[in-house]
Order: structure tokens, then C-alpha cells, then sequence
């Protein structure tokens, strides 16, 4: 009986230990983590937001829904750059529902008066060597400078001006439409996303699929 209590003394003293060394891991690396979680989303922001800012705009954020950004009206971040006292533009995220193998993830950024800077797309499950190509070549660069009106919103096949895919139309079309909608989202309310109080901005009329 005496080696008994003993040996569950042990264990739970190793028990004890093991759990003290964990929480001390835990506590020594979770600074360090979410650094270089904040640095990569700055290193993204910075691939799509005007250039200049100077504030921090993972930090300068409101959250809107908008079924226009995001099919199931989740809530989306916009992130706002500024110069100064001026408002330079914002960055938010808008998903292409209707790619050819599922959701597409891009993330844009508008300059102020509703001018497309760049996108990037973050995440797809679209087919290797055809629709892979919205991250394997510079496609995306032609949506920079694009506004509202200077441009055909729809790929060439749909009598657009944006270049399709051989072979893999549905994936460009995708993103075409979804960058559209985020823009049309921006130019609908510009002077809302630049208000000091973080009030969600609710789309007027839902966009049908």
C-alpha cells in the first residue's frame, strides 16, 4: 500500500511539472507568434493598400457585413490606411463563391474615390495548371487602376475585358465578378468606412448569385 501512495505521488508530481513546463512553453512563445501572425497580415496589407500609409492598419479597423463581400453575410474587417490625417484607402477581404471547386479568397485594396490598387488571392481549391493561375502568374495585376467605369467588368469570352484562362473560364469569371461587388461595395460606402465609430455598414439590397 505504501509503494502504491508513493508511486501516485510520483506520477502526480510529474503530472504537475509536465503541466507547469507546458503553461511556461505556452507563455514564452505566444508573444512571439502572434508577432509574426500581425507581420504576415501587414506584409499582405501592404501588397494591396495605396502606398504611403503611415498608421498601422491592422489596428485602424472596423467590421461590416455585407453579403456582397461574403455570401453568408459573415462579418468582414475592413482595414484602413491614412497618411497623416488623410485617408488613403482600405483593404478587405471578398469571397468568390462561385469558383469552379469552391470558395475563392481575395483580398483588395480600393484607394480613395473607389480605384482598385491590387488583389491578391489568398486561398482557392481551384484545379492545378488551369485555375491555379490566379496565383501562379501576374493576372491579377490587371485589375490595378480599375474603377467602376474605365473598364468592361467581365472576362473577354462574356464580352469583357478581362483575359480568361484556356481551358479554365469560370475560375477568372469568378474572381471578375467578386472584385466587382467589393468595389461597388466600396464606392456605396466610402464615407461610412472612414467614420470613427466602429459601426457595421450593412449592404442596402443583397446581391442574388
Amino acid at each position: 500500500m505504501p509503494d502504491l501512495f508513493k508511486m501516485g505521488l510520483i506520477l502526480m508530481v510529474v503530472g504537475l511539472l509536465a503541466t507547469a513546463m507546458l503553461a511556461g512553453t505556452d507563455a514564452v512563445t505566444r508573444a512571439p507568434i502572434a508577432e509574426a501572425k500581425r507581420q504576415e497580415l501587414l506584409s499582405a496589407l501592404r501588397m494591396v493598400l495605396p502606398d504611403g500609409f503611415d498608421n498601422a492598419p491592422d489596428q485602424d479597423t472596423m467590421v461590416v457585413s455585407d453579403v456582397r463581400l461574403e455570401k453568408k453575410n459573415k462579418p468582414v474587417t475592413i482595414y484602413r490606411g491614412r497618411k497623416g490625417n488623410a485617408n488613403l484607402g482600405v483593404a478587405f477581404t471578398v469571397v468568390a463563391p462561385d469558383g469552379y471547386s469552391g470558395n475563392i479568397d481575395i483580398l483588395m485594396g480600393v484607394a480613395m474615390g473607389g480605384t482598385v490598387t491590387r488583389i491578391q488571392v489568398l486561398s482557392h481549391k481551384e484545379t492545378p495548371g488551369l485555375g491555379d493561375k490566379i496565383t501562379l502568374t501576374n493576372w491579377p495585376d490587371a485589375f490595378k487602376e480599375k474603377t467602376l467605369t474605365n473598364v468592361k467588368w467581365g472576362v473577354k469570352k462574356d464580352g469583357g475585358d478581362f483575359d480568361q484562362f484556356a481551358g479554365a473560364t469560370i475560375t477568372p469569371r469568378a474572381v471578375v465578378g467578386a472584385v466587382k461587388r467589393g468595389l461597388e461595395f466600396f464606392v456605396e460606402n466610402e464615407a461610412k468606412l472612414f467614420e470613427k465609430a466602429a459601426s457595421g455598414v450593412k449592404a442596402s439590397a443583397e446581391i442574388k448569385p
